[in-house]
């Protein structure tokens, strides 16, 4: 590439860069891509040189017009400045067999440590055997066997909120990734999750203040009395979804949460019960 070129990559926008780049692969010249899109030649070389941006009807044209796959049209609209198009699937659908399949080995792997698969949402799809021996000693069976959403169980001062170090730091936190992520798609899913989970009593007033001046992490702490003494556990969230930039939209977009001892020497495997039952335990 000459640095003309480089310059050129460097200065245009990314959207500019994404078009280029799907015209190449799809051997689509400005004039026939004008053509499909009823445009004109000089409007598609403005877009590719950064002088014009593309409204987001456009740039869903471009999709269509280049035979963009979900993946590739929500990169170009991200590019384009605009929120991408997240459609849920159904984790239980008969095609997503070999999914399940590939958490339930996860979950089981992961014993003894506590673990959980959610969706999008945080409803809980899969728990571990660690994860129910873990919460049952702090919520009665019952209740556990009836947990549904990861959410609403950390929000919940009879769940799993009764356990969670600096617990209004962290449901602010959480708060405030669902508030952006409503203004960033006016999903109104999503907005009703967020009324939802304010409508807790435990949430404090100040929860949009408390997470400005908080860092978000993927991680929070939980502490539990373990054999008469405080334990302190990591909670860490991973992903399980897409590569690239919307991996974070992209469906089945899962979260495997998982609890590791601050501790190195805490034995876990002492914890678990051989005989835990939960609906969502598959193993």
């Amino acid at each position: 590439m000459s640095q003309n070129q480089h310059s050129k990559s460097e200065t245009a926008s990314a959207f500019s860069r994404f078009l280029r780049f799907w015209r190449s692969v799809h051997k689509v010249s400005q004039e026939e891509l004008a053509f499909r899109l009823g445009s004109s030649p000089r409007h598609i070389s403005r877009l590719e040189n950064g002088s014009s941006r593309p409204s987001e009807s456009m740039v869903t044209e471009v999709a269509e017009a280049l035979s963009l796959g979900k993946r590739d049209r929500n990169h170009l609209l991200m590019a384009g400045g605009f929120a991408p198009v997240a459609e849920g699937l159904d984790f239980n659908a008969p095609e997503l067999k070999w999914l399940r399949k590939a958490m339930i080995m996860t979950m089981r792997g992961l014993d003894p440590y506590p673990a959980s698969v959610m969706d999008s949402a945080a409803n809980l799809l899969m728990v571990n055997r660690g994860w129910v021996s873990f919460y049952s000693r702090v919520v009665p069976a019952e209740e556990l066997s009836n947990v549904r959403n990861h959410y609403d169980f950390i929000f919940d001062r009879h769940g799993a909120g009764n356990i969670v170090s600096d617990w209004e730091d962290t449901l602010s936190a959480i708060l405030m990734s669902i508030q952006q992520a409503y203004l960033f798609t006016s999903d109104e899913k999503v907005r009703e999750t967020l009324d939802r989970l304010t409508a807790f009593p435990s949430v404090p007033e100040d929860w949009q203040q408390r997470a400005a001046r908080t860092e978000p992490m993927a991680s929070f702490r939980v502490q539990l009395n373990v054999a008469g003494a405080l334990r302190r556990f990591f909670s860490v969230s991973t992903m399980a979804g897409a590569l690239g930039p919307n991996a974070f939209v992209s469906e089945p977009r899962l979260t495997i949460t998982t609890l590791y001892p601050e501790e190195e020497g805490l034995d876990l495997a002492a914890m678990q019960d051989e005989n835990a039952s939960h609906p969502l335990l598959f193993y």
